[in-house]
């Protein structure tokens, strides 16, 4: 009993700094996005807001069984957190769609950012370290919640990563159309990630 209290200990000392983080990536992404007219950013930006939210019912989730809090309580908060966040991604899949579209037929062409950059960078190196992190917490406390969040920062690691290639071709080459293709790439990982939190907030695929 005590050895499971300190790895959900551990589990929300690791959520509050994944969160901590995300929302500077939020900050950062955003302002970068809007002050260099990035689709791309914006929506690595907004994607990094999510993440909070979901972060944030990670560590109520995690501070509830510290507290002793019964399973079906945990349960019932997860799935509403999960269609929350799943129907928003949905929605931000379209708006990217949409504002990808209208950049590409009137040749938007977005400025370079070093912030936007550096902040991609650095995600592409953390995200995969917090993955692994969380999934052997989330396997010592059989967490699927918390695996599946962990899940959520390699999709923020190929968004990253997504965001260098597509800012550094318009950075070096001043390709006009790079951001706004990269963006589409990202409604890959974004509808992906939104119909799968749908999915477990609906209860499908429960025993």
């Amino acid at each position: 009993m005590e050895e499971t209290l300190v790895t959900v200990r551990r589990g929300i000392r690791t959520e509050i700094f994944s969160t901590g983080w995300m929302a500077f990536e939020f900050l950062v992404a955003l302002y970068s996005g809007i002050t260099a007219g990035s689709i791309l950013l914006v929506a690595f930006g907004l994607d990094s807001c999510l993440e909070i939210i979901a972060g944030g019912t990670l560590i109520w989730r995690l501070r509830k069984e510290a507290r002793g809090a019964s399973t079906a309580t945990i349960q019932r908060a997860e799935r509403r957190s999960s269609l929350i966040v799943g129907t928003v991604l949905v929605l931000l899949a379209l708006y990217v769609v949409g504002v990808s579209a209208v950049n590409l037929v009137t040749h938007q062409t977005a400025e370079a950012s070093w912030s936007g950059l550096a902040i991609a960078g650095a995600s592409v190196v953390l995200m995969p370290l917090l993955t692994l992190r969380k999934r052997a917490l989330g396997r010592q406390l059989h967490s699927a919640a918390l695996m599946e969040d962990g899940m959520c920062n390699i999709t923020c690691a190929y968004m990253a990563g997504t965001v260098l290639v597509g800012a550094l071709l318009t950075l070096l080459f001043n390709w006009w159309w790079a951001d706004s293709v990269a963006a589409l790439v990202l409604v890959y990982f974004i509808a992906s990630e939104g119909w799968e939190a749908l999915q477990t907030g609906l209860g499908h695929g429960e025993a």
